[in-house]
């Protein structure tokens, strides 16, 4: 149901790998350590910025910490209005995409981070 799914922050459809895909160790580009690191340094971030992560911000702290320029406001805009997505939508598009640009070591939320954070939001509505 919509309310259930508004609950969750990604939506990600995983297509399922060949043999010759989960043989070869060669196509993967990092490893789980170096991924870890950067999760860390991302967490360290938050941690500086907010003394939280991303996702306990509140309403007001989102407010503050994942400001959208003009374009990327209506690009927002924009999405809420064609896939009919809630006020905790809302808020949840911006904690991620605010995490997405974290991830680029970027201080400000570009209109591809939004893009980003908008399509993990958008996999069960229809276009």
């Amino acid at each position: 149901s919509a309310p259930l799914l508004d609950r969750i922050d990604i939506h990600v459809e995983v297509p399922r790998l060949s043999h010759h895909e989960l043989k070869d160790t060669q196509t993967r580009s990092e490893t789980s350590q170096q991924i870890r690191e950067r999760v860390m340094r991302v967490y360290e971030i938050q941690m500086q910025r907010a003394g939280k992560t991303n996702a306990m911000l509140s309403g007001r702290e989102v407010d503050n910490f994942c400001q959208l320029k003009n374009a990327e406001s209506h690009l927002l805009e924009q999405a809420m209005d064609k896939f009919k997505l809630s006020a905790r939508a809302y808020h949840r598009i911006l904690r991620l995409a605010r995490t997405i640009a974290d991830l680029e070591n970027n201080p400000d939320i570009s209109a591809k981070h939004l893009a980003e954070a908008i399509s993990y939001r958008t996999l069960d509505r229809t276009l």
